[in-house]
């Protein structure tokens, strides 16, 4: 017995992507080598092939977000945050696998990669806890001459596609996504290229966690390849260049104009665990502005 036991084969992990909640090949039936990233930045042994997701993934992900948008947009805020949270606890369930595929995308010792992946747990709790709030934070009554309530709120922008962090592939991963998703708008993501591997494994953690399908999709790919068409495509009502270079960043922008989407432009972090604040919630928010008369308003008071 001990012989056989000694023998069994090595069962690798097949990554799929996540789109409309199932787990997809590339339609185009292509995969790229992924490789551990060693302590000096060099290639290690290889971890796994990756899908290399194709122009018809992106529009497929596309067609899947906008179907989710109108149930997700429409969810109570509170109701949101009780999902995000679950995404949170899902992850904490699943922390030594994430350890492990942090460790080796990023070239980071065990400990290292452990603070990442509590780091990015945490960060779905601050997000899931920003999800009933962020709506007093942005919107409010205003103040106008006449008998008028003037109330502003914020509303969600629409599909939204996010370019992750290259080389955060985890904690900077979940930092633009969370913000995405908790206030009401869906998402189209490209992994990091080099290291898509935790990524894929967070589409396994959002399939079990209550998250509606189609909420956020993701694909391991080219940037450049499936970028221009998800900046150009005219269904997607936003972009968040995160994760790209000068070069690419500029022809997506400009790509993006042809809509009039809102673009995040690529800003510098230093350092993905600090305080994000709520910058990259409100970037992808709408104010809607509604008037309603009060009423005549006599020497005796309100007429209600």
């Amino acid at each position: 017995m001990s012989e056989s036991s000694s023998a069994r084969l090595s069962v690798f992990k097949t990554y799929k992507l996540y789109v409309g909640g199932k787990f997809p090949r590339s339609e185009s039936g292509r995969v790229y080598e992924v490789t551990a990233k060693t302590s000096s930045g060099g290639k290690g042994k290889w971890l796994a092939n990756a899908p290399l997701s194709s122009r018809k993934d992106a529009r497929d992900a596309v067609v899947a977000a906008r179907k989710a948008f109108g149930g997700w947009s429409g969810a109570t805020a509170y109701n949101r945050g009780q999902i995000l949270y679950r995404v949170a606890e899902m992850l904490e369930g699943r922390r030594e696998q994430f350890v492990r595929e942090v460790g080796e995308a990023e070239g980071l010792s065990k400990s290292k990669a452990a603070a990442v992946v509590d780091a990015a747990v945490d960060r779905w709790v601050w997000y899931a806890g920003w999800t009933d709030k962020i709506g007093q934070i942005v919107g409010g009554a205003n103040p106008v001459a006449g008998p008028f309530f003037n109330l502003s709120t914020p509303e969600p922008t629409g599909v939204v596609t996010v370019v992750a962090p290259q080389e955060s592939s985890f904690l900077g991963l979940v930092s633009v996504i969370a913000p995405v998703i908790a206030t009401g708008n869906t998402a189209v993501v490209i992994a990091s290229e080099n290291a898509p591997l935790p990524a894929l494994s967070l589409g396994e953690v959002l399939a079990t966690s209550d998250l509606p399908g189609g909420v956020v999709n993701i694909l391991s790919g080219k940037a450049g390849e499936m970028g221009p068409h998800l900046a150009s495509h005219q269904d997607v009502n936003a972009i968040d260049l995160a994760g790209a270079d000068a070069a690419l960043a500029k022809e997506l922008e400009i790509a993006a104009a042809d809509n009039l989407k809102r673009v995040l432009r690529p800003q510098p972090v230093d350092d993905w665990s600090a305080d994000p604040g709520t910058a990259r919630m409100t970037a992808f928010l709408e104010t809607k502005t509604v008037w309603h008369p009060t009423g005549s308003l006599g020497a005796g008071g309100s007429s209600y």
